[in-house]
């Protein structure tokens, strides 16, 4: 078989297709072809050799993606979860099927320390995959493990929503446009941002109510709060960390949620203690979820039959070009590697 693999110096000419022994599932394993994988932020990271708790602390070369979709092509001994035939997700933390986090979950992650879904035939822990829904392509069910499931998680899993409360979206990437569509589903009213008017309005024709062009208005708190007639948001998902977190600080409204998700918009200010205090608001970090509410989350996707946007698809052998496509910020939703 073929797999991705990078190492030192990092970087993406670095990445490249590198044969490897095909592998066989032990006890309680499954081995997987893989049909799709899709990219996110932290998958740019690791390649880069800029991600804390992976390429740069590795020794040797990584096969990286954590987000994928395949087929059991066979299973080992012990195996009761699936079967031969079965289409499945990878699931981006191995171990956490339930419960809340630690750091025994967290360190379970697909790509880094866990070799990823990056490669032709894979072996998973049959814990560490689940199946999906039958609807989706193969393309679609790629884009669920992180980018969905931290959406999902952070609107429902953690926040505390009522149907009729006003969530915002910062951007048009995979996490926000997942979170637009659940919050359409959850009948929340929605606000999304984006720098580009050609993004925005394929986010209107996917149910958003209103629009924000932070570049036409990069005071888009402001903007927000008049939207909310002054009270300010419910929720916030907050892609942007440090560059965007005073904006998010002053857009939600008292005993408001913000979900901290993503450090795309780079170095900023910190956060103000004082402002935080002062609206009684909640702030809090997450890293995707477990098996459980992947589950949960493709109930709802089945039932209110939710397509994932996938905007750009790439042979995988070419991941170089999507990881550029990404770097450019040229995708709405997700961006996919078809095998």
């Amino acid at each position: 078989m073929q797999a991705l693999e990078v190492s030192a110096p990092w970087g993406l000419d670095a990445l490249k297709v590198a044969d490897a022994p095909d592998p066989k599932p032990g006890h309680g394993e499954v081995l997987v072809r893989m049909r799709a994988v899709s990219l996110n932020y932290r998958d740019l990271l690791m390649v880069n050799g800029m991600y804390s708790r992976g390429s740069a602390t590795a020794s040797g070369a990584i096969t990286p993606f954590s987000d994928g979709c395949g087929i059991v092509e066979a299973v080992g001994p012990g195996v009761t979860r699936v079967a031969v035939g079965d289409r499945v997700s990878t699931l981006f933390f191995q171990n956490w099927t339930g419960g809340g986090p630690n750091l025994e979950k967290l360190s379970s992650s697909l790509g880094f320390p866990i070799p990823g879904a990056g490669r032709e035939l894979a072996v998973f822990s049959q814990e560490g995959v689940s199946k999906v829904p039958d609807f989706l392509t193969d393309q679609q069910v790629a884009t669920l493990p992180c980018a969905a499931l931290t959406a999902w998680r952070a609107l429902f899993e953690d926040a505390r929503l009522e149907p009729g409360d006003t969530v915002l979206l910062q951007g048009t990437g995979g996490v926000s446009i997942f979170g637009l569509q659940f919050a359409k589903a959850a009948g929340y009213r929605t606000i999304i941002t984006s720098s580009s008017d050609e993004k925005l309005e394929r986010a209107r024709a996917l149910g958003a109510d209103h629009l924000i062009n932070y570049k036409e208005a990069p005071d888009w708190a402001k903007a927000a709060r008049e939207i909310t007639g002054g009270v300010g948001v419910d929720f916030i998902m907050e892609v942007g960390g440090a560059g965007t977190i005073q904006q998010s600080l002053r857009a939600v409204r008292i005993g408001g949620h913000i979900a901290v998700i993503g450090v795309v918009a780079g170095a900023g200010e910190g956060v103000n203690p004082a402002v935080l205090i002062s609206n009684n608001a909640r702030l809090q970090g997450l890293t995707v979820g477990s098996r459980e509410m992947f589950e949960a989350m493709c109930r709802a996707i089945s039932l209110h039959q939710i397509e994932p946007v996938v905007d750009k698809v790439f042979p995988w052998t070419d991941a170089p070009a999507a990881f550029r496509a990404m770097q450019g910020g040229e995708h709405f939703g997700k961006i996919v590697l078809q095998f």
